[in-house]
């Protein structure tokens, strides 16, 4: 899952930062609602976590523009940071268009199940579990495994594993582009090639096959889950 960060604080934007890459998530960091405004107008994002109080244009102002049609990521859920423990700031940031709010100083675990919980919306998933025919991957628990009569074994992921198959799931059974994998897995801190994303999808065809669950590739395009002998279009 990508998302990006507004804050204009290093120290503050670090810390958050290396918390949610940590859980598995690329994030893209800027400091300005300039910036942001202008990337968003062409990157799109899963979600946004925008700080209210910054130079010139504020967060309140970035989440008001970034709902407008020309925007790329309109829809994408967005959580307010604030300072200011204030009635009237938190109305007005969700009048705005954000999703959801967060008060400074907040503690990591708290930040991470908030946005678990806007990612589910944003998906129409009401639970934290994502399946697809015996497999399961518990988002909350970090946890995978596969579903057979009852029996539940246990799937290793790494970090980047876990990552291309949430994105997998989420979208299930719509295919997904290696575009958006690597954007999922990168963002913009170009770490692997998109030759990267066929060693990912071939771990993760070793340790779904034995579970009935196939990735097809799609040839020019991308990849998607498929029940083995199921008929597919």
């Amino acid at each position: 899952m990508r998302l990006l960060l507004v804050e204009d604080d290093v120290m503050v934007a670090s810390g958050i930062k290396l918390g949610l890459s940590g859980a598995g998530y690329a994030v893209d960091w800027v400091g300005t609602g300039e910036r942001a405004e202008e990337v968003l107008r062409s990157e799109v994002f899963d979600a946004a976590i925008i700080d209210i109080g910054l130079p010139q244009m504020d967060g309140l102002e970035l989440t008001r523009r970034l709902r407008r049609p020309d925007m790329a990521s309109r829809k994408m859920p967005v959580l307010i940071l604030t300072a200011r423990d204030a009635l009237q700031d938190r109305v007005q940031g969700l009048d705005l268009g954000a999703d959801d709010y967060m008060v400074k100083p907040f503690e990591l675990p708290e930040l991470l199940a908030r946005l678990r919980a806007l990612l589910r919306r944003s998906q129409a998933a009401t639970s934290a579990v994502l399946s697809f025919g015996p497999v399961e991957l518990d988002t909350a628990n970090r946890r995978a495994s596969a579903v057979h009569d009852e029996q539940r074994t246990p799937i290793e992921l790494g970090p980047r594993e876990w990552t291309v198959l949430e994105y997998l799931l989420i979208h299930a059974p719509k295919p997904a582009s290696k575009e958006k994998l690597l954007q999922a897995l990168t963002g913009w801190d170009k770490e692997i090639t998109p030759n990267a994303v066929e060693v990912y999808i071939s771990r993760l065809r070793g340790k779904l096959e034995p579970h009935g669950v196939a990735l097809r590739s799609i040839r020019g395009f991308g990849y998607r889950l498929e029940l083995q002998g199921a008929l597919q279009p």
